[in-house]
């Protein structure tokens, strides 16, 4: 056993404030309560991020031996250096959010608080582990934190089970034993919300793309193009604005492909360098498929201003805007990639800020593993350049997965900022994952691959950046209770949460406007009718040259008589045939003969 000494809670011990003071001991720009005993604790005391909530704080709970101060039970423990130094990784002078107590030898310490730097939160994230060890629930205490400092921050629900962030928290037994092992001062808290939905498909202010704004790299992911076809699929879009053709939904899109197919578009698809009509055929072939499937709700006018997210609300909160997705959960190709159009979206708009004393928004990118799955070059690249960039514009972007490898290594590279989950080794595979994720942490004085495979619901690894940008060490950690409700909301409350948002009367009703369709429609309606026009003047003619062979013979005039005879056509026959060129001349416009 290694030397022991006491933890400080602070590089300098003797700067931390209210040492012995009653009531909470409010951290520094965290928004959040120190630990106190109930003797000392007001039952009206609240972190900062119960001002102005949507909801009343039904119940504060500060957990605590009565007779004993934790932090003299901490103090008193003799730990080993290894714990000490832990602990004052994490023991930042600026604002932050606090995640959970440090754990070390079985034992949870509360005064020795883990810890992530506001600032550092657009350094970008990774939160990974198995099925059902608490990474949504990771998610609504980071994102509460972010709120209360007045970050808006963006959440995918995939189960349908993170609409209760909007509502105060329910208080019981397992809230109060987690509050009294990490030492926190838990008081139920609603946040301010905004629900989405893609298409307008289940509960959620509609949420649609333009197919033009979508792109052609990110339509080939949803369609299950091959790299060949994305590549064509980019040509008919650079087609598609050379003309003048709107892409507004699927079917313009479908239109233009339909018209470079026809005999009518073969001209224009051979001008078009390296698209094949077999290639164009195909990709018409996926787009029809994907209609049929329901999906042409998704794309089309007005298209959602993603600056929305970006909002806060009156009391200074940050706005936590949740995109519903239970209804198109069986379509994971489709809400992954939208999301990173959403993504891509903001950094294509937003102006460079560089550092920031606080992230802008901060994106929480869940089942992160479905964008990747079979994604092309261009995809993947577009993605790393997104991440790596983003960052100046001060966005966050967390990944939300269940291990490191299923992020490319040019991804995982760009998140500082690691929150890893217990992982299983049941299988060969597991353990080949669980390896490969201990090597992308930094060396730590834990058994990584013991802890990981040990820790238990609602604890994790995790190592952030520092204030100054390094990493932190390693620390396994019993994580903070949410202050939120941890569970979906009655769906009459959501209902009525959405249609009485002001943005909702904006994205409800879905408008088609004239675009590549209509105009390619009325181009064919003008080419038939020509064509039946042309039809129509033939059939007169033959119906004229008809009559005009079937008029009955009678005496006619004494000219018609001479010029009907037998030898008025042998004079004409006689005359050759030198008449009769001149005439043709004369008639079709070449030169006459030389007198």
């Amino acid at each position: 056993m290694s030397e022991s000494q006491p933890i400080p809670s602070t590089p300098d011990e003797a700067n931390r404030p209210n040492e012995s003071g009653s009531g909470a001991e409010v951290t520094p720009g965290t928004g959040s309560s120190r630990f106190v005993p109930p003797a000392t604790t007001s039952a009206t005391a609240a972190t900062a991020g119960t001002a102005g909530t949507a909801g009343t704080a039904a119940t504060a709970v500060t957990a605590a031996e009565p007779d004993v101060h934790p932090e003299s039970v901490t103090s008193a423990a003799a730990l080993p250096q290894e714990a000490m130094e832990i602990a004052a990784g994490y023991a930042f002078t600026g604002p932050a959010l606090d995640l959970g107590a440090l754990l070390w030898d079985g034992q949870c310490l509360p005064d020795a608080q883990i810890r992530i730097p506001l600032p550092m939160l657009n350094r970008h994230g990774l939160v990974a582990g198995a099925t059902g060890t608490g990474k949504t629930k990771t998610l609504q205490l980071i994102a509460e934190q972010l709120a209360a400092q007045g970050v808006p921050v963006f959440l995918a629900d995939i189960k349908g089970d993170v609409s209760g962030i909007s509502v105060p928290g329910e208080a019981n037994d397992k809230v109060a034993e987690r509050a009294r092992d990490v030492g926190q001062a838990w008081e139920a808290t609603g946040f301010p919300c905004e629900f989405y939905a893609l298409g307008g498909i289940g509960t959620g202010i509609p949420v649609r793309a333009t197919v033009t704004s979508f792109g052609p790299v990110l339509l080939s992911k949803v369609l299950q193009l091959n790299q060949t076809q994305e590549q064509s699929l980019g040509l008919i879009f650079h087609y598609a604005d050379q003309k003048g053709l709107e892409l507004f939904d699927l079917k313009d899109l479908r239109a233009v492909v339909t018209f470079l197919t026809s005999d009518e578009g073969k001209p224009e698809l051979k001008e078009i360098g390296g698209l094949s009509s077999v290639t164009a055929g195909v990709i018409l072939r996926a787009l029809t498929t994907f209609e049929a499937q329901g999906m042409a709700d998704f794309f089309g006018e007005p298209e959602f201003d993603t600056s929305e997210f970006l909002r806060t609300a009156p009391d200074g909160r940050g706005l936590v805007s949740v995109l519903e997705l239970p209804a198109v959960q069986d379509k994971p190709q489709l809400f992954s990639t939208f999301l990173m159009w959403l993504l891509a979206d903001l950094y294509n708009d937003l102006p460079e800020v560089g550092d920031v004393e606080k992230p802008k928004l901060v994106f929480f990118f869940d089942e992160a593993h479905l964008l990747f799955n079979g994604a092309s070059k261009a995809f993947l690249e577009a993605i790393t350049q997104t991440v790596r960039l983003i960052r100046s514009k001060g966005v966050g972007v967390f990944f939300v997965t269940q291990t490191p490898k299923d992020v490319p290594a040019d991804v995982l590279a760009q998140l500082g900022n690691r929150v890893q989950h217990a992982l299983r080794a049941f299988t060969p595979e597991d353990q080949k994952a669980l390896k490969a994720t201990v090597k992308t942490f930094p060396n730590s004085a834990y058994d990584l691959e013991e802890v990981l495979t040990g820790i238990g619901t609602g604890e994790a690894v995790i190592t952030v950046l520092s204030e100054k940008g390094a990493p932190t060490p390693v620390a396994a950690t019993r994580l903070r209770a949410p202050e939120s409700l941890m569970g979906p909301v009655d769906a009459g409350a959501l209902d009525a949460a959405v249609k009485g948002s002001l943005l909702y009367s904006r994205y409800a009703d879905a408008v088609d406007r004239e675009s590549a369709y209509e105009k390619l429609t009325a181009q064919e309606a003008e080419t038939q009718a020509r064509k039946q026009a042309e039809l129509e003047a033939l059939e007169a003619e033959k119906a004229a040259r008809a009559a005009a062979r079937a008029k009955p013979q009678g005496d006619g005039s004494v000219v018609e008589q001479v010029v009907g005879s037998g030898m008025f056509k042998s004079l004409l026959r006689s005359m050759g045939t030198q008449i009769g060129r001149e005439i043709s001349r004369s008639v079709f416009g070449t030169a006459r003969r030389r007198r």
